[in-house]
């Protein structure tokens, strides 16, 4: 009789920083809860390309933002009540929004050369408000991505240059698209040690964090979506210190404790929900046709989360014309006096 070898879940080395068993939140997952409540904004190639996601071949000729008003976003941020944004750094096109010579599909080779992340960075500091990045696992375009040892030392070289110093403290790092590779393939232990050692509070998740380990590429089971959670449930995703399966809600009774390795680890849970309903990430010229999403929605779901010690992001996208639409702005605004987070 033959048995099929089984393969121990990932990791198999040892990082100068690995995430620790806890059964209650470090002090960078209990700093995470308080925020409480933050922005999310989707810009890059795909604004201007009336599109989701696209296949890493857009002409780079079609990021012409007029502007980037990055002020408009944070202090709209700001007002709200919220405590951070997250900015995305690179979509699964691959485009990247900051100075980056790593590849000629960047900002740095575009139209408009503006560094987005530096910008926002700026932003955030004018108003007391901490940084997020949204990084995709996933690239398109990357022509060594099919190499894992190779891509995975590129996107170190982007940790490299995000993690820095240079756009200041870092405090959470969405990593995205892991589904399109077998979990090893990613060696997120090594990229969690990397972005530790140079900002040791920022918190890092991996979109569909729960579900069984896999050496196959692809979702986890429905089983495993939020609603579904179970106390000790495994993590298919890991390291992460916190969960994600966008743009799902957790259950009103959300567990805590998940399991890898044998070993139990304390995560909280974000929520990213759209501004408007339809999937709508990236803004395009259909995009102020949309419904919103109800605002006493977002504010039952809001409750829940502070509740059970999670938190929300809240999806507005920037315009072709870098600015944010206005009626997001006034859905956002009447949210935050709803919950009374406002600050203006």
């Amino acid at each position: 009789m033959f048995f099929k070898k089984k393969i121990p879940p990932y990791p198999f080395k040892e990082y100068p920083i690995m995430q620790q068993p806890s059964l209650v939140p470090t002090f960078g997952q209990q700093a995470q809860i308080d925020r409480k409540f933050g922005m999310f904004l989707h810009f890059g190639i795909n604004t201007f390309n009336n599109t989701e996601w696209s296949d890493g071949k857009l002409p780079i000729e079609s990021y012409q933002p007029t502007a980037i008003d990055a002020e408009n976003w944070v202090k709209t941020a700001y007002e709200a009540g919220m405590n951070y944004v997250i900015i995305i750094t690179k979509h699964h096109d691959g485009f990247c929004l900051w100075n980056t010579h790593t590849t000629t599909y960047s900002v740095n080779y575009s139209p408009n050369k503006t560094d987005v992340a530096k910008a926002v960075a700026d932003a955030c500091q004018k108003y007391g408000i901490k940084l997020g990045l949204y990084y995709s696992l996933w690239d398109r375009h990357e022509k060594c991505y099919k190499n894992d040892e190779l891509y995975v030392q590129y996107m170190e070289k982007h940790l490299k240059e995000l993690m820095d110093g240079r756009y200041g403290e870092i405090v959470e790092l969405w990593f995205d698209g892991a589904w399109d590779k077998p979990c090893r393939a990613w060696q997120l232990d090594r990229l969690y040690s990397l972005v530790k050692t140079m900002q040791p509070m920022c918190q890092i998740g991996v979109n569909h964090t729960v579900g069984k380990y896999s050496e196959k590429k692809g979702f986890p089971k429905k089983r495993y979506e939020p609603k579904n959670y179970r106390d000790r449930d495994p993590l298919r995703m890991f390291p992460s210190d916190f969960r994600l399966w966008d743009p799902n809600m957790c259950r009103e009774d959300d567990p805590k404790i998940y399991t890898f390795g044998g070993k139990e680890y304390y995560l909280p849970f974000e929520q990213t929900i759209c501004s408007r309903k339809e999937f709508s990430w990236f803004y395009s010229d259909t995009y102020a046709n949309k419904p919103l999403m109800n605002a006493d929605e977002i504010i039952n779901n809001y409750r829940i989360l502070e509740k059970t010690d999670n938190v929300m992001v809240i999806n507005l996208p920037p315009d072709k014309n870098g600015k944010l639409v206005d009626g997001d702005i006034q859905n956002l605004m009447q949210v935050a006096r709803k919950l009374g987070v406002n600050r203006i």
